[in-house]
């Protein structure tokens, strides 16, 4: 039997291919929300769906959080390379002694609410209500909104993330996202008002991109890939999110069609992600002078001492200043 031989520039041509081939293999990142699948997080699953981050070297891997889920805990456990979250919480958790910082937002102002039977002009006239508050209120917007809005001295009860208890007592306030409470209020068939807090001065992000400091300081480049695809994914999903909703769905089977149209149309009415600083400077933007007024209100409400939360370490610009996904 004659063995065939092959000859040594065909041997040398193979492995400058494996190595070719492999220098080319996407780097992979995982990014966990903050909830389950929804309209919320359409941009990253349009990014996802559509290739973005692929195109941008990426093998991105979406992971779902939900009730109960410490997001935070999860990513500095190496559970993912950045999470989904409130900016507030970034410096909360760096007093706790885990040092996150806050990369980009997805959303201008928070879209957390107050829903009321009755129709205000300003939030002290809600003083003698009864406020349905989960437990995550107490270390971010009710403090603010005792000591802002004048409601130290109103009753609250647990919000166990059912609007009946809302529908069946004229006296309650029901907290919530602009996005989702108002979807499920709505099929009642009873009027409501909808407050926006950012509209009474509450001045966090809401849906910022958290990532650890060691991942930013190691890995800057595949950070920054991640979020100029993700904000990209989000223009492509306010103009047509056929091809988000589709993951969305696949992987929360029970959000319908419906509740997803209602979220893209209530991000749309009140340009949570292109309003603000990102009409003139992208969608993503977050800039120091509204960084500093979360800081500067968590200090001052006692969530988080100064002196162990140094503001400047707490974010980095350079991740979204050069995205410029314009709206």
């Amino acid at each position: 039997m004659k063995i065939r031989r092959t000859p040594a520039y065909t041997l040398l041509a193979l492995l400058l291919a494996g190595v070719s081939a492999t220098s080319m293999a996407e780097e992979k990142f995982t990014f966990l929300t903050n909830w389950y699948a929804q309209a919320e997080h359409g941009g990253f699953y349009q990014a996802q769906a559509k290739g973005l981050y692929k195109t941008a070297g990426l093998d991105v891997s979406i992971k779902m959080g939900g009730p109960q889920v410490n997001v935070m805990q999860l990513m500095a456990a190496g559970q993912a390379d950045c999470t989904l979250g409130d900016n507030g919480q970034a410096l909360e958790t760096w007093q706790a002694g885990v040092h996150a910082v806050t990369v980009a937002t997805v959303f201008q102002h928070s879209p957390t609410v107050f829903i009321s039977h009755d129709k205000v002009e300003k939030g002290q006239e809600l003083k003698d209500k009864t406020f349905l508050l989960a437990t995550e209120a107490y270390t971010s917007f009710w403090p603010w909104a005792k000591s802002e809005l004048g409601l130290a001295g109103a009753k609250i009860r647990p919000y166990t993330f059912s609007v009946q208890p809302f529908l069946a007592d004229n006296n309650l306030v029901q907290q919530g996202y602009v996005t989702s409470e108002p979807f499920s209020i709505e099929k009642g068939g009873r009027p409501f008002y909808v407050y926006m807090l950012s509209d009474w001065g509450y001045p966090p992000y809401g849906n910022s991109i958290i990532c650890m400091a060691d991942t930013v300081k190691k890995r800057p480049a595949a950070v920054a890939a991640f979020v100029k695809a993700s904000m990209q994914g989000w223009k492509d999903y306010l103009q047509d999110p056929t091809a988000g909703n589709q993951l969305i769905t696949q992987a929360n089977p029970r959000m319908g069609a419906d509740q997803i149209a209602f979220g893209i149309a209530q991000m749309k009415k009140y340009a949570l992600v292109t309003g603000g600083d990102a009409q003139t400077s992208g969608i993503g933007i977050i800039t120091e002078p509204r960084l500093k007024k979360t800081w500067d209100m968590l200090v001052k409400n006692k969530l988080i001492d100064a002196d162990k939360v140094p503001f400047e370490q707490t974010y980095t610009l350079d991740m979204i200043k050069d995205a410029k996904v314009m709206p």
